[in-house]
This record gives structure tokens, sequence and C-alpha cells, in this order.
């Protein structure tokens, strides 16, 4: 009898603590709700701006309007009024107010503050209106893909919106007050404030002229050449931080179409990281890299500055026969140098070098630039190209790698590895954010430069350099030179394949540029895909970068490099 006496009290005891201790908070919630309502106070969004301040990403004041239909107590007219103010269906909403069996109605969201004082006019009971924040964007649709947008809660849906909404968002409070049964406010019942807390800010390393020049000249490329699209990274090849990345055209941010999904998704994709394409010829710049510094290391299958390359304009690997562009006639491509090979963008010398590397130490600096695998950016939905593994790779295969065939990057990749050739043989993590802080100017973190590995040494970086300025100042990149610059550079054009075959008149127009050449500060890749009319890189892609390059030069009162 003890023992039954003792386990009864027990189990009540038992019952006691859960009760009180564990399910505490949930009982208190649940009471709360029976005999309180609530007002929220939206927390204030961060803003999101560029690495100079400048906002990109803002908030204006606006207000949400509800009703408790409990607490409304002429129904028709309130439904009368709240349609005649927020233009709503006065039917439709006053059934809602009828038959609902909801606690709450969302009349409007995000609406002006002048309706708002319309509203206070008529002094409805049971409407009630809060502070809300909508989200705008001074610039439209300037770096639209990398922004990304807001749902109507204004939670992050896309871009850097999505990727650091953690900061971005910040927590809503609430006034609670005091109600009866039906949820009528007590005349004399006690009011609460839980203060909301502000979204931090978010300072990108987007430097808003840069950012807006490329804008302006991927705007002309695409009405000058009516391109699928036109594309644009800058970077800072010191660090890696991204200056400016365009991808046009784009779409109003404070008029997203959400009503289009497949618009929507076609112009809201950041196609420079999310999308890959076979470079061509720009990636001639890792290959000659590669090979420079094999010979500075001794390998007597890199070849030297001063070896003349073979002039036959074909190559043939495992009967497989690969062309240069140019028919060579006249002299063409004769007794052609690295350097010169370079200018000339002649794929047969790029077939010998990648043959005589081999595939083994081929494939060690492929993964040294990171290729094959993400670079780290701070960004949603990164490729991460396509590689083939080096245990099926054929001779044909390397040969047409050397020169940036059976290799597919994202443009991100490509800008990366070109970087990581010239500032020294450096490969950073590219980053797209420098700092969180607070409204009160407070910093809360900060994200440094990231070294991931070497790839070249600084003698093997340099003499590339200087092969790629080469390039500009008397190859086929000569339509980006600009006087007392010293600007480097490697041209592409590939063509596109459809189904597994070329696609006939359809190609990848690209330059990849930096300068100066000897102390690289800024680079950049221009993409024009499927331009129409003219389509060699060295016509269609490098002006722009002269464009941009003279356009940075101007902001930033550059003076001529000595």
């Amino acid at each position: 009898m003890f023992m039954a006496i003792a386990f009864l009290f027990l189990l009540i005891f038992s019952r006691f603590f859960y009760i009180q201790v564990i399910w505490s908070d949930e009982l208190k919630n649940l009471a709360s709700d029976q005999w309180t309502r609530e007002i929220p106070v939206v927390a204030e969004r961060g803003s999101i701006t560029d690495r100079n301040g400048t906002v990109l990403a803002g908030n204006v004041t606006s207000y949400s309007v509800f009703a408790r239909p409990n607490a409304v107590s002429d129904k028709p007219y309130a439904a009368e009024v709240l349609s005649s103010i927020f233009s709503l269906d006065k039917d439709a909403f006053l059934t809602k107010l009828t038959t609902t069996a909801v606690s709450e109605l969302t009349v409007a969201k995000h609406v002006d503050k002048s309706l708002v004082e319309e509203l206070e006019k008529f002094d409805l009971a049971g409407v009630y209106y809060a502070r809300d924040n909508t989200r705008t964007y001074p610039y439209a649709d300037l770096l639209c893909q990398v922004l990304g947008f807001t749902s109507t809660d204004n939670s992050g849906l896309t871009g850097l919106e999505k990727y650091y909404d953690k900061y971005l968002a910040g927590t809503s409070g609430k006034v609670l007050y005091e109600t009866d049964l039906v949820g009528k406010e007590l005349e004399k019942g006690t009011m609460y404030y839980v203060p909301a807390t502000d979204g931090l800010n978010v300072k990108t390393t987007i430097d808003y002229e840069i950012q807006a020049i490329a804008e302006s000249a991927m705007a002309d490329a695409f009405e000058t050449y009516s391109p699928a699209s036109a594309q644009c990274i800058v970077l800072d090849p010191s660090t890696f931080e991204v200056l400016a990345m365009v991808n046009y055209p784009g779409y109003d941010l404070n008029d997203v179409p959400r009503d289009d999904n497949d618009l929507l998704n076609a112009l809201s994709r950041n196609n420079l990281v999310s999308d890959i394409y076979e470079p061509g010829s720009t990636f001639k710049i890792v290959t000659a890299a590669i090979n420079v510094e094999e010979n500075l290391r001794g390998n007597s299958n890199a070849f030297s500055l001063k070896h003349v390359f073979n002039s036959s304009r074909t190559r043939t690997v495992d009967g497989t026969t690969i062309k240069c562009w140019s028919n060579h006639a006249n002299g063409k491509h004769s007794n052609q140098t690295l350097a010169e090979a370079l200018n000339n963008s002649c794929n047969p010398c790029f077939v010998d070098i990648a043959l005589s590397i081999g595939t083994e130490t081929f494939y060690d600096y492929l993964e040294k630039f990171n290729f094959g695998k993400s670079t780290g950016l701070d960004f949603s939905g990164e490729a991460q190209g396509m590689l083939l593994t080096e245990s099926a790779v054929r001779d044909c295969d390397l040969a047409r790698i050397g020169f940036g065939q059976t290799i597919a990057v994202s443009a991100l990749q490509l800008a990366c590895a070109g970087a990581a050739v010239v500032n020294g043989g450096y490969y950073y993590r590219p980053s797209l954010v420098k700092e969180i802080s607070s409204k009160d100017n407070n910093i809360r973190e900060v994200f440094s430069p990231v070294l991931k590995n070497r790839t070249v040494s600084e003698e093997a970086s340099r003499i590339t350099a200087s092969l790629l300025e080469g390039v500009v100042a008397k190859g086929s990149g000569n339509k980006a030179y600009i006087e007392g610059y010293r600007v480097g550079g490697k041209t592409g054009t590939a063509q596109k394949y459809e189904n597994g075959v070329i696609a006939s008149g359809k190609y990848v127009s690209s330059f990849l540029g930096f300068f100066p050449a000897d102390d690289p500060q800024y680079l950049a890749l221009i993409i024009v895909d499927e331009p129409q009319g003219a389509y060699y890189g060295s016509v269609v892609a490098a002006p722009y970068a002269k464009t941009i390059f003279q356009g940075i030069i101007d902001v930033k009162g550059l003076a001529p490099f000595e």
C-alpha cells in the first residue's frame, strides 16, 4: 500500500513538474493568445551598400492594415470604407469579414502613409495598422541578378538578399494588448511592448561607379550586336573582390515580374556564376602560364620563350585533325614563338604545349586553378564547371583543352584563373561582401581575403603578364589598347554546340584583360553570347574592355603609368 501511494504521488509530482517546467512556455503562449491581441512591430531590413557606402538596396516606410472580424462592429460599413481606400472588391471582402474563421485578416500591405491617414478619419472599430517597410532599389536594374529581391514579407528570395538574409532580416517585435473573449480591446487593459531588432547592414565589394560603367558598356554591346546576352565581371586581382558583375539584359528590382515565372527565372539568374561554357582562346592564358612555369622549373618538355613552333595550320591527334582559325596563307603564323602564338591566338601551338606537358602535369595545374570545382563565392547556385576525369582523358582531349575546348567553366572561374595568373600566382576565394555592421556603424563581422593556394611562381606570373601585354599592344587584343596604361589581355572566339554538334553561326565572343600589366589592379572578363554581324572576340569584346578600363581611369583619376 505504501509503495502504491508513493507511486501515485510520484506520478502527480511528475505531472506537476512537466506542466510547471517543461510545458511552461507553451502554456504561457497559449494563455497569452487567448486574452491578448498583438500589433506587429516590423523590423527594418538592413541595407545593402557598395564598398563606399552607396545604398544599393534600402527601405521606405510603409504600412500594413489589418482587421479583426470579431471586433468589427459594422461589417458592411467597414467593407465599404476599406474597399474604397485600398481598391478592394467590396463584396468579396465583406464575405471574408462575415464568414471567415480566422481571428485576423490582412487588408493591405506596403501602403503609403497618405492612405493610412485617410483610414484614420473613419476610426473603424476592429481595424488597425502597423508600420511596415517596403524594399526599394535606388538604381532599379543595376546589379539586379546579384542583389536579388525579397518576398512581400521582406524575406530574401534570391541573390545577396537570400544569401545574407540572416543578417539583413532582423527580428520583428510586437505590441500586446488585453482583449475580451471576442477580441475587443479592454478599456482598462494592460499594453505590453516587445521592441523589434532591426537587421544589419551588408557592405559589398562592389564599386558602384565601376558597376555603372560596366552596365553601360554591356547595354551598348547588347544594342550593337543583338546577342543573347552581354556579360562582364570586374575583379580586384590582388584580393579577388568582385568590383562589378553585369548580366544584361536585366529587370527592375522595384517591379519584379512575379506573375511570369519563366521570364523571372531567366532574368534573375546570375549566369556569370551559375552557367558554364567552353571558354575558347581566353583559356590560352592558363596554358601559357603552365608552360612558362614548367620551363622555369627546368622541365624539358616545356617550351622556352625562344622556341619556334611548327608553322603548319593543322595537328593530327588520335586520328582527329585540329585546325587553326587562320588559314596560314601568305606566311601568317609562321615561325612563331610563344609570344607570337599568343598574339595570333594560334591553336596548334597550344596543342603542342598541352601534349608536351602531358596529362598528369597539366591536370595538376588545373587542380591548382580550381577548375572543375566551385570557387567558394558567397553566392548560391555556383556552378562547378565540367572537367573530364584525368583517367578518361585521351591525347585528343588534352590537345583541345590546351586551347579552351573540351572543358567548360563558369565566367567567374575563368576570371579568377586569369587573376591568379597575373597577380603573382595567388588564388584567393572570390567575394561579394566586405563587412556586416549595425545601423550605428558598429562593425559586427569582417570578411578578409582568403588565400586558397598558389598556382604559379611570381616570376612565371610576371613573364605571362608581359606576354599578354604584347597581345594588346600588337596582337589580336589591340582594340583594348590604351596609351600609357599597359593593358594586357587575351581574346576568345568559341563555337557553340547544340545537341553535341557545332551550332552554325553561333559563337561566344570574349576578352579577358587587366591593367597595369606590371602590377594588375583591375581585371575584366567580357562575354558576348551569340553576337550578330561580327563574332570575333577581338572585334566584339575587346573594345568594351577598353571602354570599361577607360571609364575606371576617368572616375578614379588614374594617371598614366611610366
